[in-house]
């Protein structure tokens, strides 16, 4: 071996600084199965724990990129793409790539999996009949063309070091690194053809990031890594304090993003959603102001465009679009458990967070690589921070298919609420917007 994998991890637990020779050779040894699964763990923890330079943030990214192949769409295209770091009920690109589609956008989106507490927005989409997100590079790039946007999942030739790197982050403690969440998000939207890219920088309670300092540092990081290697980055800093939208769960949150799609007006998720397409569309050139962005997407909205666009990617990728029709036709739980508030008052606050791990044990989530999911497992959320709740009026429901596990979790959803006799004032959903134009 060309370094000592044990040298490097010590090297970096110090706190010292890697070269690029250093990074490519733990990687790639990494993927040809020469580091073993507990060496680069250990790596990823001293990453978590001393943090990365910039420079060392890029390195890792282009070493990621650089692991597989390039898609690339022409630049005349103007790509744009759409990252959240993730949040409970978070559903947001799902309705969003539809609408911005509708517009003329041109979105080529690989997505991910589960992770910690947060649902995955390919775990979402597979909770549709049929619907795929295993396709081949020359099958994306045509879906992109034909449709406007396609949502798959990562192949075997792109990225794969990140592939590798972020199913190990999850069941290694290493989700919430600065420098790895960086390198993780940029090298899959680079790689996969967005020219720009707009991230929905989740900030709370039930995010990985807790609080604005944490996020400020993040979105450097985030906008100098895409300055570095070509792309335009514009941040936008949201509120995930209380769950996104009305339902967590893979085909709930299907169904309130069709509904949505429909027209009807989920305040949250009308808030960020029309933000972050406003700032795709001009980056992508399509607006050339805010105003003109905003009017757009309430149009595709309200004219069934956007419902249309979201039907064709269904079927395109091998789904049954009656879905759009007929929700009932996603994957349906045996039970519904009620969640009783037991105090009159305001919600202070909640736990997101916790509310996510608990669905995790309904199997709304995956505890780790090989878990099962149950796609219509999930719970009913309609209380935000600031709302007003009454004794004996519905806080939650929690839908299972085990009983026993649905009453535990319903204890767990309960215990994460906070009510006050005081009035809490609500919260500001849009908390920043960094844009690169």
């Amino acid at each position: 071996m060309k370094y000592n994998p044990v040298e490097l991890i010590i090297k970096k637990r110090s706190g010292q600084q890697l070269t690029r020779p250093e990074m490519k050779f733990f990687v790639e040894s990494y993927l040809e199965g020469k580091i073993p699964e507990y060496q680069m763990s250990s790596f990823l923890m001293a990453i978590f724990f001393q943090g990365m330079e910039p420079e060392e943030v890029q390195i890792l990214t282009e070493v990621y990129i650089n692991s597989g192949k390039r898609i690339n769409f022409p630049p005349e295209m103007k790509t744009v793409d759409k990252h959240s770091t993730g949040g409970v009920g978070d559903k947001i690109s799902i309705p969003l790539a539809p609408i911005v589609a509708a517009c003329g956008g041109k979105i080529p989106m690989i997505s991910g999996r589960g992770l910690g507490h947060t649902g995955g927005t390919l775990d979402k989409l597979e909770s549709i009949p049929g619907f795929r997100t295993d396709f081949s590079d020359k099958d994306f790039i045509k879906f992109v063309n034909k449709v406007g946007f396609s949502i798959i999942g990562q192949s075997e030739e792109l990225v794969p070091a990140d592939r590798r790197i972020y199913a190990l982050r999850d069941v290694s403690g290493t989700v919430e690194s600065l420098p790895l969440i960086t390198a993780s998000i940029m090298s899959k939207k680079i790689a996969e053809g967005a020219q720009n890219l707009v991230i929905d920088l989740k900030v709370g309670s039930g995010a990985f990031i807790k609080n604005m300092e944490q996020a400020e540092k993040l979105a450097f990081l985030l906008m100098q890594t895409g300055e570095k290697l070509g792309q335009k980055v514009s941040v936008v800093f949201t509120d995930m304090n209380s769950p996104l939208g009305k339902y967590a769960g893979n085909a709930l949150e299907i169904k309130e993003s069709i509904e949505f799609l429909r027209g009807e007006k989920i305040s949250d998720i009308y808030q960020i959603t029309k933000t972050l397409a406003v700032e795709m569309l001009l980056l992508s050139e399509i607006a050339e102001n805010s105003a003109e962005a905003g009017k757009m997407f309430d149009e595709v909205i309200a004219n069934g465009n956007a419902l249309e666009k979201f039907r064709e990617f269904i079927r395109t990728q091998g789904g049954n679009p009656r879905v759009c029709d007929d929700v009932s036709l996603l994957p349906q739980s045996k039970h519904e458990i009620p969640i009783i508030a037991e105090k009159t008052g305001w919600v202070k606050t909640i736990n997101s967070q916790e509310i996510g791990y608990a669905l995790v044990e309904i199997d709304a989530g995956r505890k780790t690589l090989e878990s099962k999911l149950n796609y219509a497992a999930g719970a009913f959320l309609p209380k935000k921070i600031g709302d007003y709740i009454e004794k004996g009026e519905m806080l939650a429901i929690v839908y299972c298919d085990d009983e026993e596990k649905g009453k535990i979790v319903g204890k767990r959803i309960k215990e994460s609420y906070t009510i006050s006799d005081e009035k809490i004032e609500k919260r500001d959903i849009i908390l920043k917007i960094k844009s690169a134009k």
